[in-house]
């Protein structure tokens, strides 16, 4: 591999780049659906190519091929060298991609930590299991819909660049999760298990989906949206409200994890996913929550989606601190977006954190989240609701809505639990609640401790045109919020 990867740099160099990196990757999928009793889909695929990225004269080209030959890299890299000379006669000062701060010469390898290759398990294995849950929610009555899926992927490649990096990584991901949808009188109500994102997500092999019990659980999930048919709806108003961790893992990303993204920032991903209200002259001046409000972007956490040894620019995995102590202090960044915001508060770090990931070779890298974490506190959850006089409880998302800048939001959950006197009271169905992204965890009280905090997997996070799907991970616990909306039903 690194014969191929050297002749692309030489000959972009050759040609004039200033700076160049090659990814090459080779990526599997598989993805395993039932419904209502039956084999839904099986689907495997596998995709192999590689993208070459240079700069010339500040101009940005990017040009990729399934064929990886040396006459077909000559080619590749002719033609990205063309796209960045075009590029730079039309190119503002701002966006002068010869900004890039210190060389990258990170030289290693990384593979997922994992017991059991999942693509080494066999299929009718998987699909059996999914069918005896599938089996266990229709054994309730007034089931009308059952699902349940498993995908699984693994994705080997290698990143080299200009300035003498050289990476190789293995990550491996594995995912199921179950649905029930119950029916009466044209009414339906859904429960998921164990969230409503298609499952929960993790780097590592088929002993996360041994860890799922899906079998366990199935009945439990169908027998609940059941009882959401004859639930009354939940109430409008003001109240205290205590969230499930699932449903703050999606509030994290929503109004954490997309605002805090450079590019959005300064507009260079502005058409596709919106901008942010997180402009550079609150970092480090502005209140993002309460005082016991901690988030960081942590690559290096184990099981996540967004966990890896080396971005896409062959930045380490790291950590960074996004809000501390209520503070907003940090922001996910490239090397280009780094400089450029080094520029304008040099209190900045001036290199990058390691957030740049492409959806497969012939994709652009874009900044995006790892695994934005909101840190544990010192609540457990009996504790929570025994302090909470008059609340609701809400658990896993069913719909969800905020503005581009990330400021207003709107979130339906598929299940509320009255409070009342400390003490959980009648389920009611189709709560929905809404805030202004500061304000609301600017109201955050109490954050439940480790033994509830749980790292979510989000594997379908759009951005960029060509759309890019990136795998992400939320790590969050239960969490208390004062005088929040709700709209009711």
């Amino acid at each position: 591999m690194r014969d191929y990867t050297d002749h692309a740099l030489d000959t972009a160099r050759a040609l004039g780049a200033s700076y160049a990196d090659v990814r090459v990757s080779e990526k599997r999928n598989q993805h395993i659906s039932v419904k209502n009793g039956l084999v839904e889909a099986v689907a495997e695929s596998t995709s192999a190519g590689f993208g070459v990225r240079l700069l010339v004269n500040g101009g940005w080209g990017f040009s990729s091929s399934y064929l990886l030959t040396f006459g077909e890299i000559d080619r590749v890299v002719d033609q990205a060298v063309q796209i960045a000379k075009a590029s730079a006669l039309v190119r503002s000062p701002k966006s002068d991609g010869s900004h890039l701060g210190p060389a990258v010469t990170s030289v290693g390898s990384y593979t997922t930590p994992y017991e059991i290759d999942p693509f080494t398990v066999p299929l009718g294995d998987k699909v059996e299991l999914l069918l005896e849950a599938d089996r266990h929610m229709r054994a309730v009555q007034g089931i009308a819909i059952t699902s349940g899926t498993m995908h699984f992927q693994r994705e080997h490649k290698y990143f080299a660049n200009s300035e003498g990096a050289f990476i190789e990584q293995l990550l491996v991901e594995s995912g199921s999760g179950i649905s029930a949808m119950a029916s009466a009188q044209g009414e339906f109500q859904r429960r998921s298990y164990p969230n409503s994102f298609g499952g929960q997500y993790v780097t590592g092999g088929y002993e996360h989906i041994r860890t799922l019990d899906l079998v366990g659980n199935a009945e439990r999930v169908a027998s609940e949206a059941v009882a959401l048919l004859s639930a009354p709806p939940c109430p409008g108003g003001t109240f205290d409200l205590i969230i499930g961790g699932s449903q703050v893992a999606l509030q994290v990303h929503e109004s954490c994890g997309h605002p805090i993204e450079l590019d959005r920032v300064f507009g260079t991903e502005a058409a596709y996913a919106g901008t942010s209200f997180l402009t550079p002259e609150k970092l480090y001046n502005f209140q993002y929550g309460s005082e016991i409000v901690n988030i960081v972007a942590d690559a290096t956490t184990p099981t996540g989606l967004g966990t890896f040894g080396f971005d896409d620019e062959g930045i380490p995995a790291q950590r960074t601190d996004i809000v501390r102590d209520g503070q907003f202090v940090g922001y996910l960044t490239n090397r280009e977006e780094a400089q450029r915001l080094h520029r304008i508060i040099p209190d900045a770090p001036e290199i990058s954190n390691g957030t740049m990931r492409a959806d497969g070779w012939n994709r652009l890298p874009l900044i995006r989240m790892t695994n934005i974490n909101l840190l544990p506190g010192s609540w457990t959850v009996d504790n929570l609701i025994a302090a909470t006089e008059n609340g609701l409880y809400l658990d896993i998302n069913r719909s969800w809505s905020i503005d581009d800048r990330r400021l207003n939001f709107q979130f339906g959950c598929e299940v509320a639990y009255e409070i009342r006197g400390g003490k959980l009271g009648r389920m009611l169905r189709d709560p929905i609640y809404t805030g202004i992204t500061p304000e609301f965890w600017r109201s955050c009280d109490a954050i439940c401790d480790e033994s509830d905090w749980v790292l979510w997997g989000l594997p379908n996070c759009g951005k960029g045109q060509p759309s890019q799907l990136s795998h992400v991970g939320h790590g969050a616990s239960t969490a208390r919020f004062r005088n929040v909306r709700v709209l009711g039903s």
